[in-house]
């Protein structure tokens, strides 16, 4: 997402309010956009402050930010941070260096209706690090009209996808299927979903699967449209939103934005496609953790259990169209919603979080170096892949 600027730059510097006399203060890290921190300042951190009496200092970094400066904080024995909200993708340097609290003894704070996945990922060798927030998943985000227009239907499988892809291309002269082609993780998230579908595995990359799925690709090159170099999270929407492009897969925080207040009812949402072997989700998202040597630790255990309350969750459903990490957190959403959130919630089931290596920067640059050279410059698969392959056996050489 597009961080905040100047409004948050204060939160940035760590200038929060000063609190009341004779209040606490606790410092929480998160990394959100504007209308994020707007609902978290208005509707969910005001009842804890009044109840707890505790004023919040906010901290605005983005997840690799974040990860940097708790781990200089605690080599210096300076923790300055009570509680953190971390993308899944950034935990395993904070436990490598043991920077997070074992949250193992509060096991019970989990509900029952706990997306599994969620918390499996912020468990490192049988111990709890990390409690269970905000999932995330891609979804497909469809033009209805256009479909019908041209008597087409959302694609359930790649072989569909292609002729959907062919079939719009045929009929305006340009390619109107989306993929998230910046060559950033936005291209990883969505290489890595065409491996796993095609049952190929992302950390060897010249496996079967693997070259099926980036043969595919290759297959489906001319047809795409030509936002794909510019498409990321962001564009994405604002592609969907000028009807420039019919069909893209993005995250579910763009229901909000196309349906709600851009007024694009006419944008439908599924699950996406399957490949040969299956349909294939990246579990993407948040979770929660206390810094060893947090200074307001016990304030930030209850703020931890207050935000994976099923009330918060339903805010955060409700009001910033976040999935909940609770299945029993859907029953307050709009009408209108409802459908949409059927939708992430089934593919939520499907999804998995991406391997935890300690060298993913190099996975990611060769998953989107071989999108580049076949999908872009139409370099042999087989050839492509197997370069990055070694690559890849030489980084998991240099990390052991």
């Amino acid at each position: 997402m597009r961080r905040v600027g100047l409004l948050l730059l204060g939160l940035l510097l760590g200038c929060g309010l000063a609190p009341e006399p004779g209040s606490r203060e606790l410092t929480v890290m998160m990394g959100l956009a504007e209308v994020e921190w707007r609902v978290m300042r208005e509707r969910v951190f005001p009842p804890f402050e009044a109840e707890h009496g505790v004023r919040l200092r906010l901290v605005q970094a983005e997840a690799p930010d974040a990860a940097k400066k708790l781990i200089a904080m605690h080599r210096a024995e300076r923790m300055e941070v009570d509680l953190i909200t971390q993308d899944i993708l950034q935990l395993a340097p904070l436990v490598q260096a043991g920077v997070m609290e074992d949250l193992t003894p509060y096991r019970e704070a989990i509900p029952a209706s706990a997306l599994p996945h969620l918390v499996d990922v912020g468990t490192f060798d049988g111990a709890i690090y990390f409690m269970p927030y905000r999932p995330n998943v891609q979804i497909a985000y469809y033009h209805a009209e256009k479909f019908k227009a041209y008597g087409l239907q959302p694609p359930q499988t790649w072989e569909a996808l292609l002729a959907v892809a062919k079939g719009f291309h045929e009929a305006e002269g340009v390619g109107r299927v989306l993929l998230q082609g910046t060559l950033t993780p936005n291209t990883t998230t969505q290489v890595i979903e065409f491996i796993w579908a095609a049952g190929g595995d992302p950390l060897v990359l010249n496996d079967l699967g693997s070259v099926e799925a980036f043969t595919f690709l290759q297959r489906l090159a001319p047809y795409l449209a030509p936002e794909t170099r510019r498409a990321d999270w962001n564009t994405t929407n604002a592609f969907l939103a000028t009807e420039s492009v019919y069909l893209a897969r993005n995250w579910p925080f763009g229901i909000r934005l196309l349906v709600q207040e851009a007024g694009k009812t006419q944008i439908n949402v599924y699950q996406g496609w399957r490949g040969p072997k299956r349909q294939a989700h990246v579990l993407g998202g948040e979770v929660i953790g206390i810094p060893q040597g947090a200074r307001q630790r016990e304030v930030a255990l209850e703020l931890m259990r207050y935000l994976m309350s099923k009330p918060v969750q339903e805010i955060l459903v409700s009001s910033l169209a976040w999935p909940s990490f609770r299945s029993d957190a859907y029953g307050t959403v709009e009408a209108w919603q409802a459908p949409y959130f059927a939708v992430v919630q089934e593919a939520l089931k499907q999804a998995h979080p991406r391997p935890q290596v300690g060298y993913w920067a190099q996975v990611d640059r060769a998953l989107t170096g071989a999108f580049r050279e076949v999908v872009y410059e139409g370099q042999p698969v087989q050839a492509t892949l197997g370069r990055y392959h070694r690559d890849l056996q030489r980084a998991r050489e240099r990390g052991r």
